[in-house]
């Protein structure tokens, strides 16, 4: 008799039974009718990457995790034969964005510009496995490219704020925001080179799990300047400061990187006006992020009551580049779908909306704006129109507004509007003599 087959799934993996899966599938269609709303639209790239790929991506700690896919037939037996210890040529995606810059780079002559898209699927990473923390998992992207504005960051902070309260109910939301060029500012402040950025990068990322003490020793480990950390020592009090204003970090490093810190204020001014009722966005220049790939502006939200966050991103306006030959502006913003997932499923599915509309029937609109004019009335008339049911996207005006608006028409948007001046806005469709 043939031995029994062990029937459990493999470590660090689960299987999902129909009760979780119907709350899963519940809230993933509400993330997606407010993404929808915002004009995201949907993409799918594959679970196989190559590994020249993967292993290239400025990932961090994640590089280290991927769970490799060896060769196939005739090409792992000639690796073989040759004592070659590269038996690998694909790996399993590790997260969302990776694959989406290659994505672009291999389809951006056929995708709008700029491309608003969403991504939900699963991912894998060969980590130690413990509670609440899985090798594979499902994460929940939006990500804009093409687009370079504060506008984009506005969008991806709103939407993603508005997906958690009507996926899972969220009461209170903090939004903690900092910038990568205001962070190596601190860095030269210091004096750290800038060759020790990266490694300065992922001490300071433990601050609030091994205190200023537990940093300031990986530093000196680390073997760098002692005059060099003695200085961000004697910065650290201003950094942690919870009410630490924009201006205030200007003031204490004095001149430089006034396009990071006008961006950042920006993105605060409006976005904050915008938020709903309970949430709540700040300024904290000690948030890093552990991604090496991010270039600008990165944003954790959490939640009163619970450790860490429910979700993450930034600029990452260099990762397109390294595979299209050019530099493509590009910001994302990630939703820890399976913690949140776990605290619905701990309330019993309480707190949850009720289910919503994919918007499948709605208008798709592009709101276009000047690129400086007044934000606070954009992002009124968006809500306006979404309120009534239409799927808006907030587009920047270009010179030539006779393609744009060809543009427009064959990525499917019904309608074009503008501002009065008024602040009201004005709905045109695009009409099939607009789209020849």
């Amino acid at each position: 008799m043939a031995a029994k087959i062990n029937t459990a799934p493999p470590r660090g993996t689960r299987d999902v039974l129909p009760d979780e899966v119907e709350l899963r599938d519940a809230a993933t269609q509400r993330i997606l009718a407010v993404y929808r709303s915002y004009g995201f639209r949907r993409i799918e790239t594959p679970a196989l990457e190559s590994l020249a790929l993967l292993a290239g991506s400025d990932g961090g700690e994640n590089e280290k995790l991927i769970f490799k896919v060896l060769k196939r037939g005739e090409d792992l037996e000639a690796a073989l034969r040759e004592g070659s210890r590269e038996l690998a040529d694909l790996g399993l995606r590790f997260d969302l964005t990776v694959p989406l810059a290659r994505y672009y780079a291999e389809n951006h002559a056929q995708l709008p510009d700029p491309l608003k898209a969403i991504q939900i699927g699963p991912v894998w990473r060969a980590e130690r496995p413990q509670k609440g923390r899985y090798r594979q998992f499902t994460q929940c992207d939006i990500d804009v490219l093409g687009a370079v504005s504060p506008l984009v960051e506005i969008e991806l902070i709103l939407a993603t704020c508005e997906a958690l309260r009507a996926a899972f109910g969220l009461p209170e939301l903090a939004v903690r925001i900092n910038d990568r060029r205001i962070l190596s500012r601190i860095a030269r402040h210091c004096g750290f080179a800038e060759r020790e950025e990266a490694s300065f990068f992922i001490a300071f990322d433990k601050l609030d799990k091994v205190g200023a003490e537990g940093v300031l020793a990986e530093l000196r480990e680390a073997g760098r300047d002692a005059r060099t950390i003695e200085r961000f020592e004697a910065l650290l009090p201003v950094l942690q400061k919870g009410d630490l204003s924009l201006d205030a970090l200007r003031t204490a490093l004095g001149a430089g990187d006034e396009a990071a810190f006008g961006w950042l204020a920006t993105i605060i001014e409006a976005a904050g006006g915008a938020l709903p009722a309970g949430a709540r966005l700040q300024f904290d220049p000690t948030l890093v992020r552990g991604m090496g790939y991010y270039t600008g502006t990165i944003f954790e939200v959490s939640m009163p009551g619970f450790s860490g966050s429910v979700a993450g991103g930034g600029r990452y306006d260099r990762m397109v580049g390294k595979l299209l030959g050019r530099d493509v502006p590009a910001c994302g913003f990630s939703i820890g779908f399976e913690r949140l997932v776990a605290i619905l499923g701990e309330r019993g599915g309480a707190g949850a909306p009720g289910a919503a509309s994919t918007g499948d029937q709605a208008r798709r609109i592009a709101l276009v704006v000047e690129d400086g004019g007044d934000v606070r009335a954009a992002l009124a008339a968006a809500r306006t129109l979404r309120a009534a049911g239409d799927l808006v996207s907030l587009e920047l005006r270009r010179k030539n507004v006779g393609k744009q608006l060809d543009d427009l028409t064959r990525h499917g948007f019904d309608a074009h509007a503008t501002l009065d001046a008024s602040g009201v806005p004005v709905v045109k469709p695009l009409t099939r003599r607009e789209r020849a």
